[in-house]
């Protein structure tokens, strides 16, 4: 029996999680009980949490060895994998997962509440896995077989700011393009899911005109709405999600306010397709 409670916040992704404090040494029976419900609900939310840095980056690597410094972004100062997500710095206003331009995008994500808006602002989570479901079998068959080339060059929105300049500059010095299978199978729960996202540029054996129409229709089921959960951030909030199966999106309608975030992420593992095929790196950097 659990000292602590796991209520789902929507019928298909998301669970919140009461009466654990992140700010002690977890028992391995408490931690093993938060892990299978990462895994059955793909993020999980914490509320009330009053943690340091050095906390969230214990907690993180509970799930596995963290991911040393971001090849693009800034990082807190004397805490290289700490990432602060700054809506000066950036506004990631489209669906995603991180890092996926990568050979080895992020098996996890968590992100804890530094600086809130008066309103808006909020964390949008889709269960890819759920998506996949959803396609009709038709299309299934098709989606099975397609890969897809992810790229930091696809999607960057722009911020009319001296520092969001920048920080897009310094996000597309270089190229990095990885080739992932579009049905990703979750190497922990062997769950398919789709594995698109706002990197996801072109489908490998297609250009980008043909290749959108395709990424469009699968992205669609990913996003709808009864696919995600929706979290209106408060002080002292915590979440982590599972990179492997699910997408996120940050809701920019939290006008000129400041929202800062800090992120640290979990190293994770190459995407292996439902044919046993592993993605693979085509520019790293240049």
């Amino acid at each position: 029996m659990s000292a602590f409670d796991i209520r789902k916040v929507g019928g298909r992704i998301g669970a919140e999680v009461l009466g654990v404090d992140l700010s002690t040494d977890l028992t391995e029976s408490v931690f093993s009980q938060i892990h299978e419900a990462f895994l059955q609900h793909k993020v999980l939310f914490f509320r009330d949490q009053d943690i340091t840095d050095e906390a969230q980056l214990a907690f993180a690597g509970r799930f596995g060895p963290l991911t040393q410094k971001h090849p693009m972004m800034r990082t807190v100062d004397g805490a290289p994998q700490v990432i602060p997500v700054d809506g000066e710095d950036q506004r990631a206003n489209h669906w995603h997962t991180d890092i996926s331009f990568t050979a080895a995008p992020s098996l996890g994500t968590t992100l804890r509440a530094m600086v809130l808006p008066p309103y808006g602002g909020d964390t949008l989570v889709a269960n890819a896995a759920a998506g996949y479901k959803d396609l009709p079998a038709e299309l299934r068959e098709i989606a099975d077989r397609l890969w897809a080339v992810h790229t930091n060059h696809a999607e960057q929105p722009r911020l009319d700011t001296e520092r969001g300049a920048e920080v897009r500059k310094a996000f597309l010095a270089k190229r990095f393009e990885a080739a992932h299978p579009v049905v990703r199978v979750h190497p922990e729960s062997g769950e398919p899911s789709l594995f698109l996202g706002g990197f996801a540029q072109r489908l490998v054996g297609m250009d980008l005109r043909e290749s959108r129409p395709i990424i469009d229709v699968l992205q669609n089921y990913v996003r709808r709405p009864e696919n995600t959960a929706r979290w209106t951030w408060r002080p002292g909030d915590v979440l982590i999600f599972d990179n492997r199966n699910t997408q996120h999106y940050a809701v920019n309608d939290y006008d000129g306010h400041q929202r800062v975030l800090h992120r640290v992420s979990i190293t994770g593992d190459v995407p292996v397709g439902l044919d046993g095929k592993s993605g693979y790196t085509i520019l790293e950097g240049e």
